[in-house]
């Protein structure tokens, strides 16, 4: 069956994705260093959505003095990529990252690689 939309007719707008859709994206980006998704490291400190379809990530690293931002931030644009319709990450150093942050997924995964955690 074939559906059309009359001419001179809207079509609905498309719902933005949930936080929660752009969450499990922003797993498949992984931690150049550890090997680990930044969810689950705990480096996402907020996530939003707006109805224009675009995401706004606060997000830390494990150390402000990191050169690998740019991996991040390719990886980021993968993950979201047909998603969202445009992205920001905004860069936060506060509160410090630290390992309590990383959630029991996390946990796993690290000491499944060897990290004694």
């Amino acid at each position: 069956m074939t559906t059309t939309t009359p001419p001179g007719a809207t079509t609905p707008a498309a719902t933005p994705p949930s936080v929660a859709d752009v969450e499990e994206a922003l797993r498949d980006v992984i931690d150049p260093e550890l090997g680990i998704n930044i969810v689950d490291l705990g480096l996402v400190y907020g996530l939003t959505v707006d109805q224009e379809n675009h995401a706004v990530i606060d997000m830390t690293l494990t150390s402000a003095a990191c050169p690998l931002t740019d991996v991040i931030e390719d990886q980021t644009a993968t993950s979201l990529d047909g998603l969202v319709d445009g992205f920001r990450i905004n860069w936060v150093w506060m509160p410090p990252w630290g390992p309590e942050k990383i959630t029991p997924d996390g946990r796993e995964q690290m000491r499944a690689l060897g990290f004694n955690i």
